[in-house]
């Protein structure tokens, strides 16, 4: 009996002391998976809080939740509002998230906890604009009441789960608007996820028309010369044609999650990556290459200060974009793949600028034919993709149809901004229609906004609507 006594507490005292050493293991040493997890939580709940005012538990609870990981369910967060940071991890203590807001620039993941490189420029947020005009010149919203566009965004079937925002654009005014739940404003900034592509090319044409870079050129960065990557160019990276290797799967630690959650530098991190396809050749898509193009443009000016006014000078503003703010990494690079947060009725005025060939207000602001060559599709794609739009709707679910938008009666001349989790613009110019539909739809709910975009023109031909009316 004492020896089984013995034995017992033996054992016990093997089991407390294997905990504690796990315990001290995780603390000291999380693995890969936990510190991006809590990385990706503390970023999620930094921006939400600082930029668009949200609650962090709601967060917490709702937007960190939404890709399903079972891990970040045990995620705790704390907020600190006096210093502009926000710590994650695994029980509130493992795995050491950290997020830092600086301002108009964001929040930063800092993975290295170097906070005083993190914070950089610290650029104050700019004064609501605005104005009594008639949207989009100004934030006055005259809905005419149509009653079968009211219907569509009025079913939750077409709006889809997890719908946070719809604004309907015919002929340059708003004809539809839908706030879901969570949403207390129509000028609640939310995440564009990848259409921030769509804007960094945008941004890439602003300096192509002040001259002052080529998208033809190579010889980008000084660590590719000597080797084949020094025949990259912009239009290589901006159609993801670059034939840098890159892993884009969410599903764990690849090279898209240890850029975005792991890596102060990404755009040092993306640069790095070995050469796989002669560039021009094989189409892969590729967080790491928007990354890069936003290093590319930021080179152009001598101070970098200047280069963090730029989006903001140069389209944001112009457009009358005020909630829009572009996020900067923790070394002060653009977040080119991922990170615009905007309101739904900017995220439709920067559609109305790509319908208008780049013009707003009779100013040019993209160069003539800019937004026709960022929407016609490159011959590596296959015909799918141009330089940060797509010429079809979102891959969603399990559908091995090589064709997204087979079944539905789009028109052909429909082309796409798609984010993570249910993000979209349509842009239409045969109806001179956008379409603008934001949420928290994780692609495995298979919501296809295709048939949202379908009812729309639908309704519009059926009442004999056509370009320029």
């Amino acid at each position: 009996m004492r020896r089984t006594l013995s034995i017992a507490k033996w054992l016990t005292g093997f089991i407390i002391l294997a905990l504690v050493a796990a315990a001290g293991w995780l603390w000291f040493s999380p693995p890969e998976l936990i510190r991006v997890g809590s990385n990706y939580a503390a970023k999620i709940v930094c921006s939400n809080v600082f930029l668009a005012g949200r609650d962090p538990a709601e967060v917490l609870d709702e937007d960190v939740q939404a890709p399903g990981n079972p891990l970040l369910r045990l995620m705790r967060v704390e907020v600190d509002t006096a210093h502009a940071i926000v710590r994650t991890g695994l029980f509130g203590s493992m795995g050491n998230g950290l997020a830092l807001y600086r301002g108009a620039t964001g929040c930063a993941v800092v993975p290295d906890g170097d906070l005083a490189a993190a914070r950089g420029i610290v650029m104050d947020v700019p004064a609501a604009g605005g104005s009594e005009e008639l949207w989009p010149l100004g934030d006055r919203v005259e809905l005419p009441g149509d009653p079968a566009i009211a219907e569509i965004l009025d079913d939750p079937g077409m709006t889809g789960p997890g719908m946070r925002a719809i604004v309907v654009v015919r002929n340059g005014r708003i004809m539809g608007e839908r706030l879901g739940p969570g949403v207390q404003s129509p000028d609640q900034p939310l995440l564009g996820w990848s259409m921030t592509k769509t804007v960094n090319a945008a941004i890439v044409g602003t300096l192509a028309g002040a001259g002052r870079l080529s998208v033809d050129e190579g010889h980008l960065l000084p660590q590719w010369a000597g080797d084949g990557r020094n025949e990259i160019t912009l239009s290589h990276l901006l159609g993801m044609e670059s034939g840098l290797a890159f892993n884009e799967n969410y599903g764990n630690v690849s090279d898209v999650t240890r850029m975005l959650f792991l890596e102060p530098d990404m755009a040092g991190f993306a640069a790095n990556q070995p050469l796989l396809h002669r560039p021009g050749t094989h189409f892969a898509y590729s967080s790491g290459a928007s990354v890069i193009v936003s290093r590319i443009w930021q080179n152009v000016f001598e101070d970098p200060e200047d280069a963090l006014f730029w989006p903001r000078q140069a389209l944001f503003e112009p457009l009358g974009m005020h909630t829009a703010i572009y996020e900067t990494d923790a070394r002060g690079t653009f977040v080119g793949s991922s990170y615009v947060y905007a309101s739904a009725r900017d995220w439709a005025r920067f559609g109305q600028l790509l319908l208008q060939d780049g013009v707003w207000n009779g100013r040019r602001i993209l160069p003539e034919g800019w937004a026709e060559w960022m929407r016609r599709p490159t011959e590596a794609s296959g015909g799918e993709y141009g330089r940060g739009i797509w010429l079809h709707g979102p891959r969603v679910g399990f559908s091995r149809n090589p064709d997204p938008d087979a079944g539905f009666d789009l028109p052909d001349d429909a082309y796409w901004l798609i984010g993570h989790d249910g993000q979209t613009v349509t842009i239409i110019p045969s109806r001179q229609l956008v379409v603008v539909r934001m949420g928290l739809t994780p692609n495995k709910l298979a919501y296809k906004p295709q048939a949202l975009v379908e009812a729309v023109v639908r309704a519009l031909d059926a009442q004999g609507s056509v370009a320029g009316e």
